[in-house]
């Protein structure tokens, strides 16, 4: 018998109520969560590591009060510890490693009361817009299993559009949110720079393109999750702007009306799908219909500049990561240890000099400075998230000798989502379009730097206009 068979009708902050208001117990509610991913996750993939016997350990020790006690969540097994638990971030190199402390924003969600059952799959190291890796296998698409999810937070999004949890951990360093967000039909926010803490042992990822955050259901999880781990901790070497005022509290608030420009031309001169485009359109309609001003505009910048050196900065962060750990071991890498593109990215990171890391510095905060001048003028960008619908699984291909046309490839498929992260801005993934096959494709949202309550303000009056909560995939 079903432990709470109403559970997968909540989001997390109406599963915080009932537990609040005693109609259900924490326990009861992690039960059904159990229950759930233990129906689903072989059809998915979804958690890779379960986390079980320590989340109920956390129940029964007692959790703290708050407006999202008790609810259940997952942590992506990429970096982001959990003190006693595997950390593997999706690669055989880190077979038999376990975290001897908690990352600063897994301590916050703790703090928040969110009880974390397991940890979930990610492409290795995170290098890949969909989440296929060697070490764990694929993660399925639940509106279509031979699909992909996206990456490189798919594991997560797949959990939360299946319905294992309500919402889960993720982390975007060019899209890694808003992408499988886009493909599963949930929302997904990436923060400002520096919003949510990076430690406690590095002040940023990827040269402060990379944060971590949450994807959900609902807009109203998303603001709530932001408010618990928001802010700078001791130690980091910077902050994003603080927010006016909590941003659960901007969820339904009246936005005015906005300047929005859209845009569904590729920055990158590639194809754009009908469907993105469709999608992007009908969303811009919505705005109007809404009472904003709507016009086609977008920033522009040098594009193959910035390809130059976020590859530099990638490279450079991949070869770090493989040889910290490998001087923890003590060994030179060995075959198998990594899959091939990454191998290839690590050695690329050898050939790149300080100077050119230095000079990759300048073109990326230039290109923030660029759309720091759009957002003089502009309140929100619509643009597509993908330039294509959720592709097949093994459409893209991490075992490729060909690193250059892997990143090809890469560089027209993520073209609208990485630039928001080397400018720094708060971007999200809204599901608003479904294919005539019944693939989600969301529309991406973009807003100043700092600037998070005004996407918080739109989403949750287009989640009004045309509602994606009660949507279900088939996978039951």
């Amino acid at each position: 018998m079903a432990a709470f068979p109403e559970f997968d009708s909540y989001d997390a902050l109406g599963l915080g109520e009932l537990v609040a208001k005693r109609e259900v117990s924490a326990r009861e509610i992690l039960d059904a969560a159990i229950e759930r991913i233990e129906a689903v996750n072989p059809a998915v993939n979804s958690v890779v590591q379960k986390m079980y016997e320590a989340a109920h350990a956390a129940v029964a020790a007692g959790l703290p009060v708050g407006p999202l006690s008790g609810v259940p969540f997952l942590i992506k097994d990429l970096y982001s510890w959990c003190k006693g638990a595997p950390a593997g971030n999706g690669s055989h190199l880190f077979d038999d490693f376990v975290a001897d402390r908690d990352y600063t924003i897994v301590e916050r969600y703790k703090a928040a009361g969110l009880v974390i059952l397991g940890r979930t799959n990610t492409p290795e190291f995170g290098l890949a817009p969909t989440t296929e890796p060697v070490a764990n296998g694929p993660t399925r698409n639940p509106w279509n299993l031979s699909h992909s999810a996206g990456g490189s937070s798919g594991g997560a999004t797949a959990a939360v559009a299946a319905r294992m949890v309500p919402a889960a951990h993720a982390t975007d360093g060019g899209g890694s949110i808003r992408i499988p967000a886009a493909n599963c039909g949930v929302f997904g926010l990436k923060p400002t720079r520096a919003r949510t803490p990076a430690g406690p042992f590095v002040g940023e990822g990827w040269s402060g393109m990379a944060i971590g955050h949450a994807v959900t259901r609902s807009v109203r999880d998303s603001a709530a999750l932001l408010d618990a781990v928001a802010g700078p901790a001791p130690g980091d070497p910077y902050c994003a702007p603080p927010p006016r005022r909590p941003f659960l509290l901007e969820v339904g608030s009246d936005p005015g009306r906005l300047r929005i420009a859209v845009s569904t031309k590729s920055p990158s001169g590639g194809s754009v799908h009908a469907e993105c485009v469709a999608a992007t359109m009908s969303a811009a309609r919505i705005c109007e219909q809404l009472g904003h001003h709507v016009e086609e505009a977008a920033p522009t910048f040098d594009m193959g500049a910035m390809r130059w050196a976020r590859d530099v900065v990638v490279a450079a962060s991949v070869r770090n990561g493989i040889d910290a750990r490998l001087e923890s071991l003590g060994r030179p890498l060995r075959n198998g240890d990594v899959e091939r593109i990454t191998a290839l990215w690590a050695e690329r990171g050898l050939k790149y000099t300080a100077r050119d890391y230095a000079r990759a510095l300048v073109v990326l905060h230039g290109i923030g400075r660029r759309f720091g001048a759009f957002f003089a003028d502009h309140d929100v960008l619509i643009t597509p998230v993908l330039s294509q619908p959720p592709e097949p699984l093994g459409a893209t291909d991490m075992t490729s000798d060909d690193l250059d046309a892997f990143t090809e490839r890469l560089f027209h498929l993520v073209c609208f989502t990485r630039q928001i992260n080397v400018a720094g801005g708060p971007a999200a993934s809204i599901p608003l379009h479904w294919t005539p096959d019944g693939l989600p494709v969301g529309v991406h949202f973009v807003a100043d730097f700092g600037n998070e309550a005004v996407l918080f303000q739109l989403a949750a009056q287009l989640e009004q206009a045309r509602p994606w909560r009660d949507r279900r995939p088939l996978l039951r």
